[in-house]
């Protein structure tokens, strides 16, 4: 919408929001490729770094929405628990010490097959249970109108940008960029003292109600 070759947060964190930081090669491709849609970062920390994010997403996701009532634990597919077990510190123990035992043997980081079977189906059922329910399709959309209005916003009055953000060669980029290190709870701040929100309209998370 505002920038014509699109967002991809990986990239856009290595070559444009921590560009100005001057950090070394090895580090920039471990953020630009951590994700799962992303190629292998080219060194071993990296890799590592890649692994832990998905072993800590696929896990806490879980936890969150048991402990929110979106889901129970009697509705985990035995072929997910009796490999990884249920609860957080289990999932988290095994899939951790498949990575080293597995990189250990063969010298490579990777995981054992069975474990990572398990560990997609865990994000198989992740979205089919949490991501791609109505009320969380809901919630991103409305995310998406927030951060969309709040870049139109900064667009438009750049003069709330902090100093270091603003460009008046390229107003569009320096509010994407500003925004998009925006944590959750900030940017929803952001929509009801700027954009006059309804915070009742707006998402809950860490230290807005939920």
């Amino acid at each position: 919408m505002f920038i014509p070759e699109g967002f991809d947060h990986g990239p856009w964190g290595a070559d444009v929001s921590l560009a100005h930081l001057n950090l070394c090669e090895e580090t920039l491709d471990g953020i630009r490729n951590h994700s799962w849609s992303r190629p292998a970062p080219f060194t071993v920390e990296g890799e590592i770094c890649s692994w832990a994010d998905r072993i800590a997403y696929c896990c806490h996701d879980l936890e969150d929405a048991i402990h929110a009532g979106v889901v129970s634990e009697s509705d985990l597919p035995s072929d997910i628990s009796g490999v990884l077990g249920i609860s957080r510190r289990e999932q988290l123990s095994v899939l951790i010490r498949s990575v080293i035992d597995t990189t250990n043997k063969h010298g490579v980081v990777a995981m054992s097959a069975e474990i990572f079977e398990a560990m997609a189906a865990l994000r198989r059922f992740n979205y089919d249970q949490i991501y791609t329910r109505q009320e969380s399709l809901d919630q991103s959309l409305t995310v998406i109108k927030v951060l969309q209005a709040l870049v139109s916003f900064y667009i438009d009055n750049p003069a709330y940008l902090p100093d270091s953000y603003r460009d008046p060669k390229d107003p569009v980029k320096a509010a994407v960029i500003y925004t998009s290190g925006m944590t959750d709870r900030f940017a929803f701040d952001q929509a009801e003292k700027l954009l006059g929100w309804d915070p009742a309209k707006l998402p809950k998370g860490i230290g807005r109600g939920a």
